[in-house]
């Protein structure tokens, strides 16, 4: 039924906000609205694929189910109101999705936060790409959904400045995908983060992440004692010292905050 499809797509939605990693901002300029069109045509014009190409490679991939795709895109061109198109985009959304094609799913979901300009739209959009990007082994998709999920980040950024989810989220988009020219990027970003908002415990444990990934286990700890001292029943904080415990060779606290991090349902 058409209310279960609703439904399952809203819960789809949900499960995609809150999916990746909490991320960050560093430097970014607002666009003035006149411009934002022709900066849109200028990075469409640069890009490495486009939503064409994805989708004529992802067809002989998903066989039959194409055609759930094409009975969608008919309602899509038959919907005459934004509330209506954004009720379909959706559904074409969750569809590729459930199809393993989140960078085709993004690009729904950027449609539908181009028309609501709402800065949860743009990051579920932005988390989306990240999504996409993290699980291909394709260059020109990667690229892709990389510009695309910094693009989508600093939209919701720019709506809700002072939101810091927006800016971890788009400083750990660098970090997977450090920029050539720049490369510590995406580290310096949640650093000055930490200079900024020194008791934030999203940044504090996104900090002792990226720690522990290049072993650097003691500044690690430290990072996580300060979040654990911030907010004391954080289960990421709680997890994250359990992993550093046992790296360090101490199974006692290991094993504490093991229990710790599993029997936390916040």
């Amino acid at each position: 039924m058409k209310s279960d499809g609703i439904k399952k797509q809203q819960v789809i939605s949900v499960s995609i906000s809150l999916l990746v990693l909490a991320f960050l901002y560093f430097s970014f300029d607002i666009a003035p609205k006149k411009n934002k069109a022709l900066e849109k045509s200028r990075t469409l014009n640069a890009e490495a694929t486009s939503i064409q190409n994805l989708v004529r490679e992802a067809r002989p991939e998903i066989g039959d189910d194409f055609k759930i795709i094409e009975a969608l895109m008919i309602e899509l061109e038959d919907a005459q109101e934004d509330s209506s198109r954004i009720e379909v985009e959706e559904r074409i959304a969750s569809q590729w999705y459930e199809l393993g094609h989140p960078e085709i799913s993004a690009y729904y979901a950027q449609e539908i936060a181009e028309k609501k300009e709402s800065a949860d739209s743009w990051a579920i959009a932005g988390t989306t790409y990240v999504i996409a990007m993290k699980g291909t082994e394709k260059e020109k998709v990667k690229t892709w959904t990389f510009n695309r999920a910094v693009g989508a980040f600093e939209n919701a950024i720019s709506i809700e400045p002072e939101n810091i989810d927006h800016k971890i989220n788009l400083a750990l988009t660098y970090v997977e995908n450090p920029p050539s020219e720049n490369p510590m990027k995406g580290i310096v970003s949640l650093r000055t983060l930490n200079e900024k908002y020194p008791d934030n415990v999203k940044v504090l444990n996104q900090l002792g992440r990226l720690s522990l990934q290049t072993g650097q286990i003691e500044n690690a700890l430290k990072r996580l004692k300060s979040a654990e001292l911030i907010e004391s029943n954080n289960r990421t904080t709680q997890c994250l010292l359990a992993e550093t415990y046992i790296k360090l060779g101490d199974q006692v606290n290991g094993k504490v905050y093991q229990d710790k991090c599993l029997n936390n349902k916040n």
